[in-house]
């Protein structure tokens, strides 16, 4: 992996961090705070979805395969420590949803992250 690649995934990872952040920060509350349907069809897609964006990511970079857990890391670390900052002063940072909502939140952001870090692990344990 080059570094200029290395800078990148961490880039976007910040970028795509702060605008799935700031959309949840305007509409959260109509998918967490609704249906409970919304919720769960919301916690299915998003993280399928993210893992989806991330790993074309790392294909069309053309990162090798033994290199993708690594990489990955690098996308998924802002939004993580992100995450734990919104997440200690959810009602600060996301004032339109209730604070008991903080754990519907996180555990959509645990299960995002999850997905796409175990895929990346998966085919770097593969291609060793």
């Amino acid at each position: 992996m080059k570094s200029i690649d290395k800078i990148g995934f961490l880039l976007f990872g910040l970028v795509f961090w702060l605008v799935g952040t700031g959309w949840y920060r305007v509409r959260g509350s109509m998918v967490f705070e609704a249906t409970g349907l919304r919720y769960w069809i919301n916690f299915v897609l998003t993280p399928v979805l993210s893992a989806v964006v991330c790993l074309l990511l790392l294909k069309g970079r053309r990162v090798p395969a033994a290199e993708w857990a690594a990489a990955s890391l690098l996308i998924a670390l802002p939004g993580m420590f992100g995450e734990a900052l919104i997440l200690s002063r959810f009602g600060t940072f996301m004032p339109a949803m209730q604070p008991a909502t903080a754990g519907k939140y996180g555990a959509l952001l645990f299960a995002s992250y999850g997905l796409f870090l175990l895929i990346a692990e998966l085919v770097t344990l593969r291609a060793a």
